[in-house]
């Protein structure tokens, strides 16, 4: 994998879509969102073509308040999970990242400026202008190790037909914790993306 990944939403979809691509367009994964369930159970491709399901995200629960949301590999193996922090989340976003079998949090990811998501959430929905702010509303996550220090961050992206995001690594990390991370993103952004 090269970086910064790219992330893109299918806006004008039925369900959402995500693809997310290296940055030489190699696909890395592809998601599409089940409409009408009420625990969310998410299979991850390898590609738009859905040829091979590479991991699974499902939830604990059946409302998100404060759920925690597991990804398997294809086989069923545990590779760790996403947690909402419920209450903290209100204001803004944040989320614990877990190893398989961990009960403390190896990474948080939080919002680093709230203020931008309250903008693109009510700019949004007015007609025309909610058209624009694709174009210059970019909320941005920041995933931090236990001690502080930043090791990936997604950003919005100026797009106006799609929603598209870009993740940058800041720091090494282990193979499994680059994928714990992506995954995270990805459910971050979708739950996101639903709350405005």
């Amino acid at each position: 994998m090269t970086y910064p990944l790219n992330l893109s939403f299918k806006i004008i979809a039925v369900a959402p879509q995500v693809i997310v691509s290296d940055n030489q367009n190699n696909p890395i994964c592809y998601v599409k969102q089940k409409l009408f369930k009420l625990k969310e159970d998410i299979q991850v491709f390898s590609d738009p073509n859905k040829t091979r399901q590479i991991a699974s995200i499902k939830a604990n629960k059946v409302i998100d308040w404060s759920a925690r949301y597991f990804f398997a590999d294809h086989e069923g193996n545990d590779l760790g999970s996403v947690g909402r922090q419920g209450m903290r989340s209100i204001w803004r976003a944040r989320y614990d990242v877990f190893k398989a079998g961990n009960e403390l949090a190896d990474f948080k990811i939080q919002e680093e400026n709230p203020w931008t998501r309250v903008l693109d959430g009510l700019l949004g929905n007015i007609p025309i202008v909610g058209f624009l702010t694709g174009y210059f509303c970019h909320p941005t996550y920041i995933a931090t190790r236990a001690d502080g220090t930043p090791v990936m961050r997604v950003r919005k992206q100026p797009a106006f037909f799609e929603g598209k995001f870009t993740i940058e690594k800041l720091a090494d990390l282990s193979p499994q914790e680059e994928v714990n991370l992506i995954y995270s993103f990805l459910m971050l952004l979708l739950l996101e993306r639903s709350r405005g």
